[in-house]
C-alpha cells in the first residue's frame, strides 16, 4: 500500500517515485497528453489567475515531467539544510535540452544592458550561445578563469553591471574546477546570481545548493540520463521567486520536456548513485594507466593527485566523475591516430553513458571557440576526453592501449 513517506536518502529518492492521483500504477504512467480537462470552469479560470496547480496544457506543466523535476531538486538538497536548520526546500523544472536549460536560465536573469561573468572554460554549445546569441540581446560577456577571488573582486568593482556570474565546475574538457563556496559568497555579497553546470558530477557528488548557487543547470541527457536514449535538461533552484521566473521564461520560449523524455530520464536516475561509482572505479584506472604511459604529456583527472584542482575537488565534492581527457604529445595529428584506432570503446561527441566515450574537443564540442581562447585554457589540438563507462576495466585500457600503440 502506497504511503506519504519521504526519505531523506539519496539512494532512495533515486529509485522511489511517487504516487500520482487517482492512478494505482507501480511505475508512474507517461502522460502523452497536450491537453487536460476542468471539472468545471471556474477551476480553468482559478488556474489562469494563479490560483492554483492543476494541470491544463503540457506546455504549462505535465504531471510526468513535473514529479521527475521535482525528484532532481530532492536530489540536489538532500542533506542540506536553510538559514534556520530546516530541510532546504528546492524546486526544479525539466526542459527540452540542456541548452534549453542553460539559455533559460541565462535569460531569467539577464537584460539589455547586463553584464555576464563567465569561466574562462565551457562547453563549446554554451560559449557560442553566449557570445553569439546573448549579445544580440545587449548582454555583454566578460570571461575570467573565477581563480582568484581578488581579480574577481576587481572585475566586479570595475562592471557594476554584473548581474550573473556563469560556473561549469568541473569544466568541460579540462576538468579544471571553481571554489564554489568563495565565488557564491562574493557574488551574493554583491547582489550577483550564479549559475552553475553540474552535469559532469551530478547531485551524487557535488551538490552547489550547499554553497549558495541560486540556479543549478544540467544537460540530463548524460549521466542523470545514464543511457543515451534521450535528450532533457534541468534547473533546480531553492528560491520561490527564481523558480518562478524560470518557469516563466521556459513557458514562454516553449522549451519544456516531453513526458516520454521525462520517463527515460526517471528510468535512469533509479540507477544513478550506482552507476556513478562504477564510472569513477573505471575513470580512476584509466586515468593512472595513462598518466603512467609514454606518448600521453598530461592526464586531466581529478582523482589524480597531479590535477591542479585535486584538492579543491575533495574539499567541495564527494568523488571524482567518470570524466577525463588526456594530452597526446603528437598534437592533433596524434589524436587523429589515436581515435581512428578505437575499437571496443565508442567514437561520439556525447558523455554519460554506459558505454566508455570518446571524442577529439577541439574538433567537435569546442570546434566553434575560437581557436586563441581555446588554447590558451588548455584545450588543445591533442587533446582527447573520454567518458569512462561501466564496462570491464580491462577491456577499456586494452583499446586505449592498443590505440595508443598505433600513433606513430
Amino acid at each position: 500500500m502506497a504511503t506519504n513517506f519521504k526519505s531523506g536518502h539519496f539512494q532512495s529518492i533515486c529509485v522511489k517515485d511517487p504516487v500520482i492521483e487517482d492512478n494505482a500504477s507501480h511505475i508512474p504512467p507517461i502522460y502523452a497528453t497536450s491537453t487536460f480537462t476542468y471539472d468545471d470552469l471556474e477551476a480553468a479560470f482559478a488556474f489562469f489567475r494563479g490560483e492554483n496547480n492543476k494541470f491544463t496544457y503540457s506546455r504549462l506543466g505535465n504531471p510526468t515531467s513535473a514529479f521527475v523535476a521535482q525528484k532532481i531538486a530532492e536530489l540536489e538538497a538532500c542533506g542540506l539544510t536553510d538559514s534556520d536548520d530546516r530541510p532546504l526546500e528546492a524546486k526544479g523544472l525539466l526542459f527540452a535540452s540542456g541548452m534549453a536549460a542553460i539559455s533559460t536560465a541565462l535569460l531569467s536573469q539577464l537584460s539589455a544592458g547586463d553584464i555576464l561573468l563567465s569561466q574562462s572554460v565551457i562547453y563549446g554549445a554554451t560559449s557560442e550561445l553566449m557570445t553569439r546569441e546573448l549579445s544580440t540581446f545587449g548582454i555583454t560577456i566578460l570571461h575570467n578563469p573565477l581563480k582568484d577571488m581578488d581579480e574577481v573582486r576587481k572585475l566586479i568593482r570595475k562592471h557594476p553591471r554584473i548581474r550573473v556570474i556563469y560556473i561549469e565546475t568541473p569544466a568541460n574538457p579540462t576538468l579544471c574546477c571553481v571554489d564554489l563556496e568563495a565565488v557564491c559568497s562574493l557574488a551574493r555579497e554583491n547582489g550577483i546570481k550564479t549559475i552553475i553546470d553540474n552535469t559532469f558530477s551530478t547531485p551524487y557528488v557535488q551538490q552547489p545548493l550547499r554553497y549558495g548557487a541560486d540556479i543549478v543547470v544540467y544537460s540530463s541527457t548524460k549521466f542523470l540520463n545514464g543511457h543515451g536514449t534521450g535528450i532533457s535538461g534541468a534547473a533546480v533552484t531553492a528560491s520561490p521567486d527564481t523558480h518562478k521566473t524560470l518557469y516563466r521564461v521556459m513557458k514562454n520560449f516553449g522549451s519544456v520536456c516531453s513526458p516520454f523524455e521525462a520517463y527515460l530520464l526517471n528510468n535512469g536516475i533509479k540507477t544513478l548513485p550506482l552507476r556513478i561509482e562504477q564510472h569513477q572505479k573505471n575513470a580512476q584506472a584509466l586515468a593512472e594507466f595513462l598518466y603512467s604511459h609514454p606518448k600521453v604529456g598530461k592526464v586531466n583527472y581529478l582523482g589524480l593527485e597531479s590535477h591542479p584542482d585535486h584538492a579543491l575537488s575533495r574539499r567541495q565534492m564527494s568523488g571524482a566523475t567518470g570524466m577525463l581527457s588526456f594530452e597526446l604529445d603528437g598534437g592533433m595529428e596524434a589524436g587523429m591516430q589515436f581515435q581512428n584506432n578505437i575499437r571496443f570503446c565508442t567514437l561520439t561527441a556525447s558523455l554519460g553513458t554506459a558505454d566508455t566515450l570518446v571524442t577529439h574537443p577541439a574538433s567537435t564540442s569546442h570546434a566553434v571557440v575560437p581557436v586563441g581562447h581555446r588554447l590558451a585554457h588548455g584545450i588543445t589540438d591533442g587533446l582527447v576526453r573520454s567518458s569512462v563507462g561501466l564496462e570491464h576495466i580491462d577491456d577499456i585500457i586494452a583499446d586505449f592501449s592498443q590505440a595508443l600503440d598505433h600513433i606513430k
